[in-house]
């Protein structure tokens, strides 16, 4: 995934799976001659981020890693709590805004600090919960996306997912084991989100059945590599025409997400 002498910068959100990353790609890049370097993304949700970005700082200084904050209210001229009441409804989801502002902020984020390569730390888990949402959803294209193969962009960006094989629960132990302070607060807005039933789902399925969680993940992998090979497949090639982002349309889902929170804002001004 990482060849020598690239920096690599990694999405640290304060949470267990990210300082874990974070911790075994600076061990190995001793031996790899890699810049390591730590990019955190503010969402701006009151009460909740403060915590994390302490956690990152003080780990960050530890392993002597460089280390920057990025928000949504800089990037996208509003922050989560912002966006959250902004928004036309509830159907629209906060989780759905944020996913889309954290994507595009983490490419910008790699992007500014010259790195070769973006490196987070989704699980297993994560990848199941978001191969079901997908497909709950009916949005099957982007189950062609998620196959977990280092994929580089236009732009010359590499995103790698290290930990996509491991367990949750296997990088909880880790960190315990190895004494790495993590937030253990969950996000406000995460119950507005299905995840937080397939976690369960899951969690409560492995417990049955030990070893199940790793079978889906290899069945899911088997579907997302066909969906990916298909003619049907939308492929991410196009830049945005307002922004010039990655995009599958002329005008990407970020552009599209500030305009509808932008038009909202002036609806509820009236």
């Amino acid at each position: 995934m990482i060849n020598y002498g690239q920096r690599v910068a990694v999405g640290v959100s304060g949470g267990k799976d990210s300082l874990v990353l974070l911790y075994i790609l600076k061990k190995i890049s001793k031996n790899n001659n890699n810049d390591i370097i730590a990019i955190t993304i503010d969402e701006g949700i009151e009460g909740y981020r403060d915590e994390s970005l302490t956690i990152v700082k003080d780990f960050c200084n530890e392993l002597e890693v460089p280390f920057k904050i990025f928000s949504y209210k800089d990037l996208f001229g509003s922050s989560m709590d912002e966006a959250v009441v902004k928004r036309p409804s509830k159907k629209v989801s906060s989780c759905s805004i944020c996913g889309t502002f954290r994507r595009r902020a983490l490419d910008v984020a790699a992007l500014s600090m010259q790195s070769d390569i973006l490196a987070t730390a989704h699980n297993l888990d994560d990848h199941l919960q978001t191969f079901m949402i997908n497909l709950f959803s009916g949005d099957v294209g982007r189950i062609g996306w998620m196959y977990p193969q280092p994929i580089t962009y236009q732009n010359g960006l590499k995103k790698i997912k290290p930990l996509v094989e491991l367990y949750e629960n296997e990088i909880v132990f880790y960190a315990f084991h190895m004494g790495i302070e993590f937030q253990a607060d969950e996000c406000p807005y995460m119950n507005e989100s299905i995840r937080s039933d397939f976690r369960a789902f899951f969690n409560d399925l492995e417990k049955i059945h030990p070893g199940i969680k790793y079978n889906c993940f290899n069945s899911m992998n088997k579907l997302s590599r066909i969906v990916k090979n298909s003619d049907n497949d939308k492929q991410i090639k196009n830049a945005c025409l307002n922004c010039g982002g990655i995009s599958t349309d002329e005008i990407c889902s970020v552009c599209k997400t500030v305009l509808m929170l932008d038009m909202n804002k002036k609806k509820l001004k009236n």
